[in-house]
């Protein structure tokens, strides 16, 4: 990672973009920049949707924090733009960035290393997600259906019965091409933010999520204030530790570097911890889950911002 220097440096806060997470993005980047702001960062707005990425190095930009989330953001379209201008950006880089957005590549490299996660299918057609619905459905429990490279549950159903599977289908596959069936896992729901890279990488508290009927979904994460967020968590002893165990591990095994969060159930009858799908460019509005779980570890969110921000680098430093 490059030195940064307060005095010098040109921040441009990546945010908005085109995928179906702009809003969110827009209030992450507002954020963010107000608290790099804050603390004597020269950061300025920049909406790809709106400007060329040209556009950075002519305006002498020095480094990039992304505020970006989904598509054209977090998939490692935009990180590889960054690496061939040269400018350093906060997050994974581009073949970690690809792979974890990509939930069923995701599921692969984890089920080769060893790291639990729900089973799955990839279907293809609203029969193929019946055929998957008689396999991974469990009794009185739901299957998910969801696309495969999108974020912040967008196109996400929970199906209970097989005459629900085709409406799922045709909701996921209008989001992407490919569509993931999934094990539902019943129980605790958490989430586990990491900051840094390699040793240093270091794992911030657990935080348990209770949503309003089970229903964490888009409305339920960014909208409203009946989702309740326990930090600490109340797991029982020894659990915490080792999901965040789990978590740093999983974000390894894809290479991550910088920041990311991770998703995670806790089967309520073994305990057992499931590995969901790692986010590696993390909301920061004010309902997001970093900044709360950043806050219970004594970092507050300018200071977030900051240690994200002096983590930015190049996959390949130019000379």
């Amino acid at each position: 990672m490059s030195q940064f220097d307060l005095k010098t440096e040109k921040v441009a806060v990546l945010l908005g973009g085109q995928s179906g997470e702009r809003e969110v993005s827009l209030m992450s980047g507002a954020g963010v920049l107000e608290a790099l702001r804050s603390v004597g960062v020269n950061a300025h707005a920049f909406d790809p949707s709106q400007r060329d990425l040209s556009e950075l190095k002519k305006e002498g930009f020095t480094r990039c924090f992304i505020a970006l989330h989904g598509r054209f953001g977090e998939d490692g379209t935009v990180q590889g733009a960054l690496e061939l201008l040269g400018i350093p950006y906060t997050g994974p880089g581009v073949m970690a960035s690809s792979i974890a957005i990509d939930k069923i590549m995701t599921k692969r490299l984890w089920l080769a290393d060893g790291l639990p996660t729900p089973a799955w299918r990839l279907v293809a057609s609203a029969q193929a997600t019946e055929a998957a619905y008689a396999e991974l459905a469990q009794p009185g429990a739901p299957m998910i259906v969801k696309p495969a490279r999108e974020g912040s549950t967008l196109g996400l159903s929970k199906v209970t019965s097989v005459d629900q599977c085709a409406a799922a289908y045709a909701l996921a596959a209008g989001m992407d091409e490919e569509v993931l069936c999934e094990q539902f896992i019943a129980g605790d729901e958490v989430t586990v933010p990491v900051l840094g890279s390699g040793a240093q990488a270091r794992v911030l508290p657990v935080i348990r999520i209770q949503a309003l009927d089970g229903n964490y979904d888009f409305q339920a994460k960014y909208y409203t204030n009946t989702t309740r967020y326990l930090v600490p968590a109340g797991l029982p002893e020894g659990e915490e530790a080792a999901i965040q165990a789990l978590v740093l591990r999983a974000y390894q095994s894809l290479g991550c570097r910088g920041w990311a969060r991770a998703d995670v159930m806790i089967d309520a009858a073994t305990r057992k911890p499931y590995l969901l799908e790692i986010n590696t460019s993390p909301g920061m509005t004010s309902h997001s889950l970093v900044p709360m779980s950043a806050k219970a570890a004594g970092i507050s969110y300018p200071e977030l911002c900051l240690q994200v921000l002096q983590t930015a680098t190049l996959d390949h430093a130019l000379a």
